[in-house]
C-alpha cells in the first residue's frame, strides 16, 4: 500500500487523488480499500469515556498530607522526618524547575489563601530570562481573615511542611530566598517556625547547597503588626519593606516589580505546604480528588454554632452538610435549626439553609450560587442568631481595617455600617434596602485591592436573602414608635 492512502474517518471520498487511478491502474483497488477500511473503523465501538467521580468526601488518613495537624505527634524535625517530610527532597530539586511546575500544573492546585488562581501558572510568571535582579517568593501566613483559622495550625504544629515547601517552590521559581510574612499576634507559631528554620539550617536542608543539590536557598520570617490589609499581596510588600501597608497599584505586578523590587511570588502558607507532597506522590494523584477545576484536599475550618468546631482536611467538592455533619457534630439542635452559613470566611456573601442542604464546597459551586469558598473558613449560624446585627458587626470591621486610601472603601465602610447599624434595631425606611446593595455596588470593583469587595459581599447576601427579615424588622420598630408616640 503507498503511504499516501489515509485510513481516518474525517477523511472524504472526493478528498482522494482520484487522478491517479487514471494513471496508476493499481491505484483504484487502492480507492476501493480505503473506502472498506473507512467501512470497518466506522462499525467498530468507541472505547468507553472514562466515568466522572460524582461522590466527594470522607478522605482517607492514607491520603492526608497535613498528618500533625492538632498536635498530637512531635513538630520538630525528627518527627517531621518520621511523617514523611524532606524524603527525596533532594531528587526532586535536582529534576530542575520545569518537572516541578509540570508537577503542581497536573495537580490543578489553586490558590488555598481566597483567589483561587492556578499555582503553576503562577508559580511559572517568574521563569523569565534573567535581568540581575534577585527572585523571591513571599509566603503570606498573616491570615487575618475572621473565622480563618487553617494556617496557624500549620505553623505551630507541621512547621517544617512549610519550610519544605518554601524550598520547592522557590525552585520552581528560581527564587534566591523565601520571606515568610506572619502575624505579629502568632506567637508560638511564630517561635515554632523559628525552631523549624534554625533546624533545617542546621541539618543542611537550606542555605547553601541546600539538600546538597547545589541549589542556595535562604528562609526568613518578618513579624507584621496585625492589619487586616497586609494580607493583600501588595500591601503586604510594602509592610515587608518598612512601609505603610497599603495596597500597590497594579500593573506592575509582583512577578515583575515586588519586594525591593525584585521579580516576587506572593503565596499562601498552605499552597506553599503542599508542594512536596504534590511533587512526591505525583500530580495526578492529587488531582485525583474533587471535580474538575477543583482539584485536591482542603483545610476546613468550621466554627460558629457547631457542637464540635474544628479544623479539619477535607477533599475538595465535599458537600456543605456532610462537612459540618460529619467533622463539626452538626449544627446545635440539628440540621433543621440551621439559619444561614458563611461558606469561605467573612468576606463571602452567607448563604441561607435551602442552599446549605446541597451545596458543594469548591470554587466554582460556590460561585454558583453567588457566593466563594474563600479561604474554606465555614461560619455557622444557627436560628438563635441574629443575622442583621452579624453582618452589621462584619461591616464594623471592614471600617475599622480600611487602610483608607482609596475614597469608595475608605468614605463607602463607613456608611455601610451607618445602615446596618439602623437596619440591626430597624430604624430604617424599606427604600433605604435598596439604597444600601446600590452603595455596596458603588464599593464593589472600584478599589485599589479587594477589602472593598469584602465589605461590600457580606451586606449583598444579607439584602439577597434576607430582605424580608429587613423589611419586617423596619415595620415592627415603626409600629413600635407609633403606639409609644399614641400614647
Amino acid at each position: 500500500f503507498n503511504a499516501h492512502v489515509r485510513f481516518d474517518s474525517e477523511l472524504s471520498p472526493m478528498a482522494l487523488n482520484l487522478t491517479s487511478c487514471i494513471y496508476r491502474p493499481w491505484a483504484r483497488h487502492e480507492v476501493s480499500l480505503a473506502f472498506a477500511a473507512r467501512r470497518v473503523l466506522s462499525t467498530q465501538p468507541l472505547p468507553p469515556a472514562p466515568k466522572k467521580k460524582t461522590t466527594f468526601g470522607n478522605l482517607k488518613d492514607e491520603d492526608r498530607i497535613f498528618t500533625n495537624l492538632y498536635g498530637r505527634h512531635d513538630w520538630k524535625l525528627k518527627g517531621a522526618m518520621s511523617r514523611g517530610d524532606w524524603y527525596k527532597t533532594k531528587e526532586i530539586l535536582v529534576k530542575g524547575h520545569d518537572w516541578i511546575l509540570q508537577e503542581v500544573k497536573k495537580s490543578g492546585l489553586r490558590g488555598r489563601g481566597g483567589a483561587g488562581f492556578p499555582s503553576g501558572l503562577k508559580w511559572s510568571f517568574m521563569n523569565k530570562p534573567p535581568d540581575g535582579r534577585p527572585k523571591y517568593l513571599v509566603v503570606n501566613a498573616d491570615e487575618g481573615e475572621p473565622g480563618t483559622c487553617k494556617d496557624r495550625e500549620i505553623m505551630r504544629h507541621d512547621p517544617h511542611k512549610l519550610v519544605e515547601g518554601c524550598l520547592i517552590a522557590g525552585r520552581a521559581m528560581g527564587a534566591r530566598a523565601a520571606y515568610i510574612y506572619i502575624r505579629g499576634e502568632f506567637y508560638n507559631e511564630a517561635s515554632n517556625m523559628q525552631v523549624a528554620i534554625h533546624e533545617a539550617y542546621e541539618a543542611g536542608l537550606i542555605g547553601k547547597n541546600a539538600c546538597g543539590s547545589n541549589y542556595d536557598f535562604d528562609i526568613y520570617m518578618h513579624r507584621g503588626a496585625g492589619a487586616y490589609i497586609c494580607g493583600e499581596e501588595t500591601a503586604l510588600i510594602e509592610s515587608l519593606e518598612g512601609k505603610a501597608g497599603k495596597p500597590r497599584l497594579k500593573p506592575p505586578f509582583p512577578a515583575d516589580v515586588g519586594v525591593f523590587g525584585c521579580p516576587t511570588t506572593v503565596a499562601n502558607v498552605e499552597t506553599v505546604a503542599v508542594a512536596p507532597t504534590i511533587c512526591r506522590r505525583g500530580g495526578d494523584w492529587f488531582a485525583s480528588f474533587g471535580r474538575e477545576r477543583n482539584s485536591g484536599t482542603k483545610l476546613y475550618c468550621i466554627s460558629g454554632h457547631v457542637n464540635t468546631p474544628c479544623t479539619v482536611e477535607e477533599e475538595m467538592s465535599i458537600s456543605l452538610k456532610e462537612l459540618v455533619e460529619r467533622h463539626a457534630g452538626g449544627v446545635r439542635g440539628g440540621w433543621d435549626n440551621l439559619l444561614a452559613i458563611i461558606p469561605g470566611g467573612s468576606s463571602v456573601p452567607l448563604l441561607p439553609k435551602k442552599i446549605c442542604d446541597d451545596v458543594l464546597m469548591d470554587f466554582d459551586a460556590l460561585v454558583a450560587v453567588n457566593s466563594g469558598l474563600g479561604t474554606a473558613a465555614v461560619i455557622v449560624m444557627d436560628k438563635t442568631a441574629d443575622v442583621v446585627d452579624c453582618i452589621a458587626r462584619l461591616s464594623l470591621f471592614y471600617k475599622h481595617e480600611s487602610c483608607g486610601q482609596c475614597t469608595p472603601c475608605r468614605e463607602g465602610t463607613g456608611w455601610l455600617y451607618k445602615i446596618m447599624d439602623r437596619f440591626v434595631s430597624g430604624n430604617a425606611k424599606p427604600a433605604e434596602i435598596d439604597m444600601i446593595w446600590e452603595l455596596s455596588k458603588q464599593i464593589e470593583g472600584h478599589t485599589i485591592c479587594a477589602l472593598g469587595d469584602a465589605a461590600a459581599w457580606p451586606v449583598q447576601g444579607l439584602v439577597r436573602h434576607f430582605r424580608p427579615e429587613l423589611e419586617a424588622r423596619m415595620a415592627a420598630y415603626h409600629k413600635k414608635q407609633q403606639q409609644v408616640s399614641a400614647r
